[in-house]
């Protein structure tokens, strides 16, 4: 091999290492099962080129590692038996803890939402994978309006907006007199044209017809 073929092979060796670093790195369980992937594919083409083959056969594992739990979350992120949503009182405990625990993330996603300002009278959601709390929507009636006051996803399942399954159970909110959901302004990274419900965007706000 020459010199110039081992150099450019030597920074696809490295490429390979740094993105395995960064894959670490990522709070998100999506995105870190696809940048991992990718590292590990490196590392099989490298290691193969190089004739290391017990690294070769472990990234071959990671690989498949990645590929099934990859295949598991995409096949299992708009099924109902993957992810439960509770209907808990606004002033839970529970609930209140978990705004507590996540009120800078909050701040930056949906600035302006306050959890001291939540009346007995609001609707909170838990949208639950297990006996982990992934995301929580916030309601409340003005009128015939369903003012979402939060909709938050924690980090690690924000590839996959589970709050959709709060909004399946819009005619649960129709029974209840509501007409109409309006999503607060400066939301940021709204996902609601990505819901099979025809949520529509009004200015900076969403709104969906019950």
């Amino acid at each position: 091999m020459t010199w110039l073929g081992e150099h450019w092979l030597s920074l696809f060796g490295w490429l390979g290492s740094a993105l395995l670093i960064v894959s670490l790195l990522q709070t998100r369980v999506l995105r870190f099962r696809l940048l991992n992937l990718s590292a590990s594919v490196i590392l099989v083409i490298f290691n193969a080129l190089v004739a290391v083959w017990p690294m070769v056969g472990m990234n071959l594992a990671t690989s498949a590692i990645n590929i099934f739990f990859i295949t598991r979350m995409l096949r299992g992120r708009h099924s109902e038996a993957a992810y439960q949503v509770l209907e808990v009182g606004a002033g839970d405990a529970y609930l209140r803890h978990f705004l507590g625990v996540h009120e800078a993330d909050i701040a930056r996603h949906q600035p302006g939402f306050s959890a001291g300002g939540l009346g007995e009278g609001d609707l909170a959601f838990q949208v639950q994978t297990g006996d982990e709390t992934v995301g929580v929507v916030l309601i409340r009636r003005e009128g015939e309006v369903a003012q979402v006051l939060l909709d938050y996803v924690t980090p690690r399942f924000r590839d996959f907006t589970p709050g959709e399954f709060v909004w399946r159970q819009a005619p649960r909110l129709r029974d209840r007199g509501f007409r109409k959901v309006v999503t607060p302004p400066g939301m940021l990274a709204p996902y609601y044209h990505h819901l099979p419900q025809d949520w529509r965007p009004v200015g900076p706000a969403y709104e969906l017809g019950l």
